[in-house]
């Protein structure tokens, strides 16, 4: 094999081993500390042995004596040479999307590193053992594309998960009004109101509602919870409407006239989201039309004028 290959998969292997290390070590960066030595030290003590620090370490399985000690040092340092400020944005866009799979920003962007290493490693290795004949600097360019393209997969997938999620919360939040007015005009308090909201139904803003009322059980202000679930959603609407609940908490307004004034506005914005949608629908149809339907109608309808032009005594004009 040629030298320049071989080097090749050796450092793509070496970086990969190293990006997963790295992965390991931020998803597990306590898996040895202090309390499993400690544990091990009580277990040598009952059984009357000496204790010896060696023999004690060799006991422990081998990823918690190389592995995960070695990945907690990549983590460390992955997280020493990241920007705060990278950091801090991918948390806020982790908190939009509702913390898929419990992600925090430093495992985000080891995936981040991760799936680079693998899109441009497999462009490497079908350019290394393909049959086509591509010049060695488009090659790298296009393993380089795809190690771009692999870095930025995981922040598409997040987007599309914060869309998703305020899509639903947008939708949401009109039926939900409605309730927490039919609940406040029957007699319940604002909170008592918000868990019944949190009890009808299991959605994204359900949950934001349950999560309020445990804020507020565990001693935060409701205007502060209320704040700080606007700021996880990242909705104007629900920016207006906790704006409109603590003005009306703070100057003793009725609380159902508010909440039956928000629900009406939800309602009447749900519905222009609803025209605007469906005036864009025309101008998405004309892709599908251009590229798919015009030129099937054009082969259906034009191919038997072809074929009777071809066999007439004008085929020689084609």
């Amino acid at each position: 094999m040629n030298p320049t290959i071989l080097l090749g998969i050796v450092a793509i292997l070496i970086v990969g081993i190293a990006g997963i290390l790295v992965f390991i070590g931020l998803r597990n960066p306590r898996s040895y500390d202090e309390r499993e030595l400690q544990a091990r030290l009580d277990d040598f003590n009952q059984r009357g042995e000496a204790i010896d620090l060696e023999k004690i370490e060799l006991s422990l399985p081998f990823t918690e004596r190389v592995v995960y000690p070695v990945a907690r040092k990549l983590g460390e340092v992955a997280i020493r040479f990241t920007p705060q400020n990278a950091l801090q944005g991918i948390a806020k866009k982790l908190e939009l999307a509702g913390n898929p799979a419990r992600l925090d920003p430093t495992m985000f962007l080891s995936l981040q590193f991760i799936a680079a290493l693998l899109f441009a490693g497999v462009l490497v290795l079908a350019f290394m053992f393909g049959t086509a004949k591509i010049p060695l600097g488009q090659r790298m360019l296009l393993s380089l594309g795809g190690g771009v393209l692999g870095f930025l997969f995981p922040q598409l997938w997040l987007t599309s998960k914060i869309n998703r999620r305020q899509k639903e919360v947008r939708k949401a939040l009109p039926d939900a009004l409605d309730l927490l007015t039919i609940c406040v005009e029957a007699g319940l308090g604002f909170d008592a109101a918000m868990a019944k909201v949190s009890e009808k139904w299991e959605s994204e803003l359900s949950l934001s509602f349950s999560r309020v009322i445990q804020e507020i059980q565990l001693g935060k202000i409701r205007r502060e919870a209320m704040r700080d679930m606007a700021d996880r959603l990242g909705l104007p609407e629900m920016t207006s409407f906790v704006a409109a609940v603590i003005q009306s908490e703070q100057l003793g307004v009725s609380m159902a006239k508010v909440l039956r004034i928000q629900s009406d506005q939800m309602r009447i914005r749900r519905r222009q989201r609803a025209e605007e949608e469906a005036h864009k629908a025309p101008i998405k149809m004309l892709v599908p039309m251009a590229l798919l339907i015009f030129p099937s109608l054009m082969i259906t309808l034009m191919t038997p004028a072809a074929l009777r032009l071809l066999n007439s005594a004008l085929s020689g004009m084609f």
